[in-house]
């Protein structure tokens, strides 16, 4: 099935609240999109931010991110009052400020967690019993908040290492800040579904992204640690990360403690296999990032200022999606290829029948041969892209090329002046082989390098981008729906039942 698809995560959505939200702009765009003749929304990950705002640095697996409950939901549902919110001076509302955000908004969310205890909701209790996680990442983030903020790894040792008396003291103690973490995640929950609802209601599927690794500082490195490469003091033996290449001379540094992958495969890949089916319940299709990880992986020696100093170890392979696939059955996945494949990441890759990604600002930089440009695609298997969330925004790669591949580019593109690249590079993506096309929303908009989401190996400035409003108009709308029945990416809608059919059945 050939479609299309926009990619723009929640916090890049306009808003008067300081970040994108799940409310009346999540459906506003949703409707958009619909107009637009597209099938999928694609979005980054969605759980809480840590460390440098990175939705791919997270304080669980499994939490929403409480920065994008509505608050005009909570007011219409009874649990804020206008005065709560609307008073406070979010700033710039095309920038996200994540400290302003932190220091404001949980105060707020206290406000309604207050209400909703007062009303004794049962439905709380409900949602912690179907989602036993709960419980330890509410006690994790209230004994952050106890602890101003500090990773569980610099906490007093009986709650660095969760001895048992601990534990049971701190939940005692903090019982109401366990209580309003859940809460958060209960609202989360609740807003999220009701908007997936909406959004696959139109015919419309969620495509979503779930990071190879978990953050050091995370509910599941603290709760879990035999999952994990750690010594006996916790604390990393080795990190994760990426070898030097054209693009960071002295490699990528990330910092995730890496995967004890013979206890894993001792469990059965339990673990991964509940963080699937997790994930394949918030959206509609998932997109695995690091794919290549899961063949071989880079290991830095912890401690390491840089990543030049690293070694390769191989990882599960195809044990773990089989264990997947026999667990959980058939799953809407996309592999995140990128970076530097070998065969044997290519084998796997063609052994999981997953589909790959075309990045089309890596096509142009070579000869007719380059992998990336659309006429070498050798199956429909695939998603193209013009950029990804680590790119440049297609206005900004154009900006920031070399003469050559900008006259390349234009050639095998056949147009005549830079600006119009953007919008070529979608009608390539729309118009390759591909059974799925998706660009940034960014490039629909031309947007430069301002509006870039991340830089990678970086701190600062990323995933801040938003929308201001006004930028959803009928007009472009128009413009992708017709590009995209031109290349038969318009996905049917499902034909109703005849009356005879019912009856038969």
């Amino acid at each position: 099935m050939r479609a299309s698809g926009i990619l723009l995560h929640i916090s890049s959505l306009s808003g008067e609240y300081g970040i994108g939200k799940l409310g009346k702009e999540a459906y506003a765009f949703a409707d958009f999109l619909k107009k637009a003749g597209q099938h999928y929304w694609q979005i980054l990950p969605v759980s809480p931010t840590s460390y440098g705002d990175s939705p791919y640095q997270s304080f669980s697996v499994f939490a929403g991110n409480p920065y994008f409950i509505d608050l005009e939901t909570l007011e219409k549902d009874g649990l804020l009052k206008p005065k709560d919110y609307k008073n406070i001076k979010w700033g710039d509302p095309s920038v996200v400020d994540y400290g302003f955000i932190y220091e404001k908004l949980y105060p707020i969310l206290k406000k309604a967690y207050k209400a909703y205890a007062k009303k004794g909701g049962a439905e709380l209790e409900e949602f912690i019993a179907e989602n036993p996680w709960v419980k330890d990442y509410g006690l994790f983030m209230a004994l952050k908040f106890a602890h101003g903020g500090k990773a569980w790894y610099d906490w007093e040792e009986p709650l660095r290492l969760r001895e048992p008396e601990a534990v049971a003291a701190a939940f005692e103690k903090y019982a109401e800040d366990v209580d309003f973490h859940a809460f958060l995640q209960y609202e989360y929950s609740v807003q999220w579904h009701s908007l997936k609802a909406y959004v696959n209601g139109l015919g419309i599927n969620f495509i979503g992204d779930i990071p190879i690794y978990v953050a050091y500082d995370s509910v599941e490195v603290w709760t879990q640690p035999e999952l994990f490469l750690l010594d006996e003091d916790r604390k990393p033996i080795d990190v994760a990360g990426c070898p030097p290449d054209v693009f960071a001379k002295k490699g990528q540094l990330w910092g995730n403690p890496l995967y004890r992958w013979d206890y894993h495969e001792e469990q059965g890949f339990a673990w991964w296999i509940e963080r699937l089916k997790a994930a394949c319940t918030t959206y509609d299709m998932v997109r695995i990032d690091h794919f290549r990880g899961f063949e071989s992986y880079y290991c830095i020696p912890y401690g390491n200022e840089d990543a030049v100093i690293g070694e390769w170890r191989k990882g599960p392979g195809m044990k773990l999606f089989n264990a997947m696939k026999d667990a959980l059955g058939k799953q809407s996945i996309i592999a995140e290829d990128l970076g530097f494949i070998t065969k044997e990441v290519a084998k796997l890759l063609k052994a999981s029948g997953y589909p790959g990604m075309k990045v089309l600002q890596f096509a142009f930089d070579s000869d007719a041969a380059n992998p990336y440009l659309p006429h070498n695609y050798t199956s429909s298997n695939c998603v193209c892209y013009t950029g990804t969330h680590d790119n440049e925004t297609a206005m900004g790669w154009v900006h920031g090329n070399k003469r050559k591949t900008l006259k390349y580019c234009r050639e095998y593109l056949n147009i005549k002046r830079n600006n119009e690249i953007p919008w070529a590079m979608i009608r390539a993506a729309w118009g390759s082989i591909a059974e799925t096309a998706v660009a940034q929303m960014q490039d629909f908009l031309e947007l430069d390098s301002w509006a870039r989401m991340n830089i990678p190996s970086t701190l600062g400035g990323n995933w801040q981008w938003r929308m201001v409003g006004g930028e959803l108009t009928d007009e472009l709308a128009e413009r992708i729906r017709s590009l995209t029945e031109t290349y038969g990416r318009i996905v049917p809608e499902p034909k109703p039942k005849s009356e005879k059919t019912k009856k038969a059945k």
